[in-house]
């Protein structure tokens, strides 16, 4: 079978959505099996970040141009049996569409949003649900949040298939660690780590002021608080936040960093902080277990059927939950190492392996299905 993939978000920071389909492309390059692949690409060098046994195209950068034309003509030349993309397919795909659906923040949250993105995410994820032979997404949580929203589908198309840590992530050395932190981000002190953009639902905030709190109740910490994330248009409000603390002295910001610098990040901090509103799965909490990091995080959404146990959970709503999540943490050596062990047995349970199978084996069963349906109606037509 042959199956093409919209990977235009390699190379462009697009973060969740580029760590997933450079990660399920790898992983499909790994399999041994005879399917052909086809990467649809829109950035310059985001070939070189593809194996070598996947064939790449070059897409237009512009979502109109690509999602309105040039994708589905790309389609159209390379005949494919399936696409599969994240949220949005193209407005005319003369093939089966498989559609990667992460969470629907953007309906149940749209305040997180700009209005034209809620909108044009809201609009275009309708199209695409309904057009779509299936959904992918990576929780429990976000599929029965799909479900609800989009009242009219079939339950048995929605499927469950959930990401993983790269490989790349994965404990090393402390000390190694935090001399790369220390020559390329200038942190020396003990740090407390948070990854994410800069966006109202990762509640930064939030976080900022529970920090502020936690360096006034307990003077004899010496931690810092690192956030690593791309900027946003939400990005003024964090940075007037850090401003305002009181304790901006001992808050850095990383911006945007490659998964070399995360892992050297993960793997030099005390514990990692996770105090998102809303996450359809929340890769960052499951990246830092792999590195052997203690997590604390939300208690909300999709974190707690990611993290199962693995991680001490707390309301992002309440401040003086995570000021006392981080100083439990922070105070008791035994209980920190505790939660890293658990962390490195849970983040283990997950593979891009095995979410690159479980994707392929839903692509199989779509062609499945529909060369049976076809079978019959070529059948009953005949009878006729």
């Amino acid at each position: 079978m042959r199956f093409a993939v919209d990977a235009h978000a390699i190379g462009r920071h697009l973060t969740g959505n580029e760590v997933y389909v450079r990660s399920l492309l790898n992983a499909f390059a790994a399999q041994d099996q005879d399917d052909e692949f086809i990467a649809y690409v829109s950035g310059e060098s985001a070939a070189r970040c593809i194996p070598a046994n996947i064939r790449t195209r070059r897409i237009a950068t512009n979502p109109f141009m690509r999602l309105g034309f040039d994708l589905a003509m790309k389609v159209r030349q390379d005949r494919p049996d399936l696409l599969h993309v994240q949220y949005t397919a193209p407005l005319a795909c003369p093939v089966p569409v498989v559609v990667s659906v992460h969470d629907v923040s953007f309906l149940e949250h749209p305040e997180y949003f700009t209005r034209d993105r809620a909108w044009q995410l809201q609009w275009s994820v309708r199209r695409t649900v309904h057009r779509a032979a299936r959904i992918l997404t990576g929780s429990e949580f976000s599929r029965s949040s799909i479900l609800k929203v989009y009242g009219d589908l079939d339950e048995d198309k929605v499927v469950v298939v959930p990401n993983a840590a790269a490989s790349e992530f994965r404990p090393i050395a402390r000390e190694a660690a935090a001399a790369v932190v220390r020559e390329h981000f200038d942190i020396a002190a003990p740090f407390v780590l948070s990854v994410g953009d800069l966006q109202p639902r990762k509640n930064q905030i939030g976080l900022i002021r529970a920090f502020a709190r936690l360096v006034n109740a307990y003077p004899q910490l010496k931690q810092n608080l690192v956030l690593a994330g791309k900027e946003t248009w939400f990005g003024d409000q964090v940075y007037k936040a850090a401003r305002e603390s009181g304790v901006a002295d001992r808050i850095q910001f990383c911006g945007f960093v490659s998964d070399a610098d995360l892992l050297q990040l993960y793997n030099a901090c005390d514990l990692f902080i996770f105090p998102s509103f809303y996450e359809g799965f929340g890769l960052p909490a499951l990246e830092a277990m792999a590195c052997g990091r203690a997590v604390i995080c939300s208690h909300t959404s999709a974190l707690p059927e990611v993290v199962d146990g693995a991680a001490i959970l707390f309301d992002p709503y309440a401040l003086d939950e995570i000021v006392r999540a981080l100083a439990d943490l922070l105070l008791d050596g035994e209980l920190r190492l505790r939660m890293e062990r658990l962390g490195l047995q849970r983040a283990a349970h997950f593979s891009w392996q095995k979410t690159a199978q479980r994707t392929l084996a839903v692509f199989h069963d779509v062609l499945e299905k529909l060369r049976s349906t076809s079978d019959v109606y070529s059948q009953t037509i005949a009878h006729r």
